[in-house]
């Protein structure tokens, strides 16, 4: 006999939604009530992945003890894995599998050795390293506690940039590793560019595809579901492929007359987007190239800029495909091989054919294609030629300055404005200069959420919070302590802030202040390398503050690290380790332990770019 199912008010669902969910319930067979929470979950994880608003339900019902078993497990930095795992998630369980994707940040080690059928997806983080979140699970699959997996099948899907000297090692190493503990590789490792888009989409349905033929196979009196019937969206919300068009609502420079950098805060009109963030999260920007670099890159070329050039979206003129469709400056082995064909240069010959990948890495990191362009024309040229040589353009993140609760329909971020001189030429960074140079208020960016829920405020507000950033590395806290204050949280906040100079570069100074004085925020402290004769960075004002640090830790405070990861991450993380060393009284080893514990629980939390 079935229990009446009764659902309390106070969750979250309005009277009548709540009276429908008890009536589905109490209705449904134990089987269709299987049935229906796997479909829920296909749907709500299409709409946080896909912005899908509709999905077609497969017509057979799978049977729980006949559906294959699939871990999809991930590691993501800025969540374009995360992304894909969602998405490959939504359309197994449409499938009638049982899909389920799974952080590696806080997958629990021990399940590995009963997992039958992984599908591992992993980005690459600086020279090669997997995504911190994930580092833990990558050094526990390299140890000797890694248990054999014979019996195991496998397939890896990896996302990188072919600019780093390292493309997608952490994938790579993902999948050496399960082969050498004994699985089997189901399918092909694909390794994608930045554009990863389409091939990614294309291994994903070849994926899926092996395993609708092996459920057909394993139940021929169940039929295969049609192709495609897991998760088709019949409304598109707004995403990475359909953003929204964001009004500016302010633009301003928020460091003083004489600073050595141009900081912004930026604000953005939501309303009618339906779109929703969480403190910790991105905001996803498509930017234009500067009209200056495609009228450059058009002259040499020997184009008028109105050539039709085909793209995603269909034929469009040379021009306008250079400003908002392809990545024109930074020099990929791809453009590098390409303009060796059509030029026929010796120097790019030798190259992009000695295999040495540290001096390719070299070469595109001191020049840009317009670089190459100058020093190599290449007479006759057709668009497409060029156009096919480049990749596409991609969106620029950038941590997320607000709450959507302190204020309703807007989001805001902090952008550090990047000019450089290269080969004795000024340069500008294509998405911080396109939102300095060109936009104005009123004017509309192509905008979208970038989750990130490895960047998250405890669930309980009684819960204090350690956080540590420096530069614009403090935009996800302004978020923060904004939440904390709208939602009446009573834990102690505490913020370590690095800048170079008091006077001129002390980001949001008034809104900090007040936050101290309300009580919102309970602790500040700052350093500004630059205001005396030996320089005093962040991780100086740790080490002093050690002991009460090291105190809060003890009392369950959660520690968040925002910023740059060539110096800010090395050299806190190393203050940490001292600090704990120092005022827990461990051993080094023993320190690292304590971090790595944090890290694991979540308590230790980084968002390093």
């Amino acid at each position: 006999m079935n229990m009446p199912v009764s659902i309390l008010p106070g969750i979250g669902l309005t009277e009548r939604e709540r009276e429908q969910l008890e009536a589905l319930a109490n209705a449904l067979s134990p089987d269709r009530a299987l049935w229906a929470s796997g479909f829920l979950a296909g749907v709500a994880h299409a709409r946080l992945s896909d912005g899908v608003a509709a999905v077609s339900a497969p017509h057979i019902v799978p049977s729980p003890d006949t559906a294959a078993a699939l871990a999809i497990l991930y590691a993501s930095e800025t969540g374009n894995a995360a992304e894909l795992a969602r998405r490959v998630e939504a359309r197994a369980q449409g499938l009638g599998l049982k899909a389920v994707a799974s952080d590696l940040a806080s997958y629990k080690q021990r399940n590995l050795k009963d997992e039958r059928l992984i599908l591992l997806i992993s980005s690459t983080h600086g020279e090669g390293e997997p995504p911190e979140p994930a580092a833990g699970f990558f050094e526990f699959l390299a140890g000797r506690k890694a248990p054999k997996l014979d019996g195991a099948r496998f397939a890896v899907l990896g996302l990188g940039d072919t600019t780093y000297e390292f493309f997608c090692e952490a994938a790579k190493r993902l999948d050496r590793r399960l082969e050498e503990l004994g699985a089997s590789r189901f399918h092909d490792r694909l390794d994608c560019d930045v554009d990863y888009e389409e091939p990614a989409e294309a291994w994903i349905e070849a994926l899926l595809e092996k395993l609708r033929a092996e459920q057909a196979a394993a139940d021929a009196a169940r039929p295969a579901p049609a192709a495609g019937i897991g998760v088709p969206s019949v409304v598109a919300g707004f995403d990475k492929r359909n953003p929204f068009l964001a009004p500016v609502v302010e633009n301003i420079v928020i460091t003083g007359r004489g600073s050595s950098k141009e900081t912004r805060h930026i604000e953005f009109a939501l309303e009618g987007s339906g779109l929703s963030y969480e403190p910790g999260d991105a905001l996803g920007i498509l930017p234009r190239n500067d009209p200056a670099l495609v009228e450059e890159l058009l002259e040499r070329c020997g184009f008028t800029g109105g050539e039709t050039v085909t793209v995603r979206t269909g034929e469009i003129a040379l021009a306008e495909a250079l400003s908002r469709e392809f990545e024109i400056t930074a020099l990929t082995p791809r453009f590098l091989q390409r303009w060796t064909e059509l030029s026929g240069a010796e120097d790019l010959a030798r190259l992009t054919s000695d295999g040495d990948r540290a001096a390719l890495a070299a070469f595109m990191h001191a020049n840009h294609v317009i670089d190459v362009v100058r020093r190599h024309p290449v007479p006759g040229l057709d668009a497409s030629g060029l156009t096919a040589a480049l990749r596409g353009l991609q969106p620029r993140l950038y941590s997320i300055a607000s709450s959507a609760l302190a204020v309703p329909e807007e989001v805001h971020i902090t952008v550090s404005s990047v000019r450089y001189v290269l080969q004795e030429i000024e340069r500008t960074g294509v998405a911080s200069c396109y939102l300095a140079d060109r936009v104005r208020p009123d004017d509309t960016v192509p905008v979208y959420i970038q989750r990130n829920d490895n960047f998250r405020l405890p669930k309980d507000g009684d819960t204090p919070i350690v956080m540590i950033g420096a530069g614009t590395g403090v935009a996800p806290y302004r978020a923060f302590v904004q939440q904390r204050e709208a939602e009446g949280a009573s834990a102690r906040s505490w913020l370590f802030f690095g800048e170079r100079n008091f006077r001129t570069d002390f980001l949001y100074q008034t809104e900090w202040q007040d936050w101290l004085k309300d009580g919102v925020l309970a602790r500040m402290d700052v350093a500004f390398s630059r205001d005396q004769a030996e320089k005093r960075y962040i991780q100086h004002v740790m080490l002093e503050r050690g002991a009460e640090l090291f105190a809060w830790l003890e009392e369950g405070a959660h520690l968040y690290l925002c910023g740059d990861a060539e110096k800010l991450a090395p050299d806190a993380h190393e203050a940490l380790l001292s600090i704990v060393e120092t005022h827990g009284a461990m051993t080094r080893e023993s320190a690292e332990e304590y971090l790595r514990e944090l890290q694991h629980n979540g308590r230790y939390q980084r968002d390093v770019y």
